[in-house]
């Protein structure tokens, strides 16, 4: 089964580029009420996931959780815990389970590493359910 069929294209994905601040990616995440968030650069290319865990350890370590003081922090200076491990366009449905298990999104790359947009744990999980219902 191509993968495309659960991606959730780009266009209709909030994601940060790598130069926001900590406080425009607070600000995003807030208003898309996410936990986490894909990082690309500004060609494009999938970086990372940075999460509301990440942000507030740098918070706590770094700025003595001074919301004034982290206001022109790049994001890419943040420590994160782990990224959502991408996968390329041509993966298989058994390539997005297994991601799946441990991550809430896959992100999508394509052949040039280009992020293309991200396939949602609960679209994989509704797939393999109606799988077993038939």
């Amino acid at each position: 089964m191509n993968i495309l069929f659960f991606l959730t294209p780009k266009s209709e994905v909030a994601y940060i580029y790598e130069n926001y601040t900590m406080r425009q990616t607070l600000e995003k995440m807030e208003y898309h009420r996410y936990s986490s968030i894909p990082i690309i650069n500004d060609e494009g290319k999938y970086v990372g996931t940075i999460t509301e865990g990440d942000l507030l350890w740098t918070l706590k370590n770094k700025f003595s959780l001074d919301l004034k003081g982290v206001e022109d922090i790049p994001i890419k200076e943040v420590n994160r815990r782990k990224d959502n491990s991408p996968v390329d366009v041509n993966a298989n449905i058994e390539d997005l389970i297994s991601k799946s298990m441990n991550q809430n999104f896959v992100p999508v790359i394509d052949d040039q590493e280009i992020f293309i947009g991200i396939i949602k744990r609960k679209d994989i999980i509704e797939y393999c359910y109606n799988k077993l219902k038939e």
